[in-house]
């Protein structure tokens, strides 16, 4: 790990913590908020039907995720709406889809993972060390706009000088690509550069894909993905 010039950092379960529990506490508010925004505009949707949607639009932005894309936040959103009745997003009136997309995106805040423990101590030294600093997640059903409003409001926004969310560049780790630009952006060598993740495809396999060093957070991924990390910390 010598000449180290630069550090990237994975978000889910390295520096922010969930849980089943708050996960299932977020999908509960999205559908409920859904459903209110299409009950009051007139429609007649069950609980059931919303869920299912839901689920539907889960496993296909997994499946996009498995071929190392992602969609943007308003394409997630629009294909949760159409699974819930064909085509429903193009008829819908623009200010029932903008609620229906408010509590996509918001129910983040009402029940979000804590930040790790150690995560701004750790953050503060990497900075003082004068490494470049960049952050890399995928972003599942949380658009990175909410990310970047979430780090501020936790004071370690401003430790990265880069930020790459997989909606808005539509690209998911374990690509190679999403590395490199983020690379790029940091204006630094894959060489010089460790990524730390807790995820052995997506953070390990990934990093590594693009040449740079890696750092694998264990605890969190029993996958037992063949990765050969050259750090491991718990």
């Amino acid at each position: 790990m010598t000449n180290i010039t630069a550090v990237t950092f994975d978000l889910w379960q390295t520096l922010i913590l969930d849980d089943r529990e708050l996960g299932r506490a977020r999908t509960r508010r999205r559908l409920e908020g859904s459903l209110e925004a299409l009950t009051d505009a007139g429609y007649d949707f069950s609980p059931e039907q919303l869920q299912e949607a839901y689920r539907s639009c889960f496993r296909t932005c997994r499946a996009i995720h498995a071929q190392e894309k992602d969609v943007t936040f308003d394409e997630q959103v629009n294909m949760f709406i159409d699974n819930i009745d064909e085509n429903l997003s193009q008829r819908l009136d623009a200010q029932v889809s903008d609620r229906i997309s408010y509590w996509y995106a918001e129910a983040f805040f009402e029940f979000p993972p804590p930040v790790a423990p150690e995560a701004y101590k750790v953050l503060e030294e990497v900075r003082r060390m004068g490494y470049r600093v960049g952050l890399i997640s995928n972003t599942g059903m949380t658009p990175g706009r909410l990310f970047r409003r979430y780090l501020d409001q936790q004071n370690i926004l401003d430790f990265f000088h880069v930020l790459t969310f997989s909606d808005e560049v539509r690209l998911a780790k374990p690509s190679e690509e999403i590395f490199q630009l983020t690379m790029d952006a940091l204006e630094v060598d894959a060489s010089a550069t460790a990524h730390v993740g807790d995820h052995l495809l997506n953070d390990v396999i990934g990093a590594r894909r693009a040449g740079m060093k890696t750092v694998w957070i264990a605890g969190f991924d029993d996958s037992g993905t063949h990765a050969k990390p050259d750090v491991v910390i718990s």
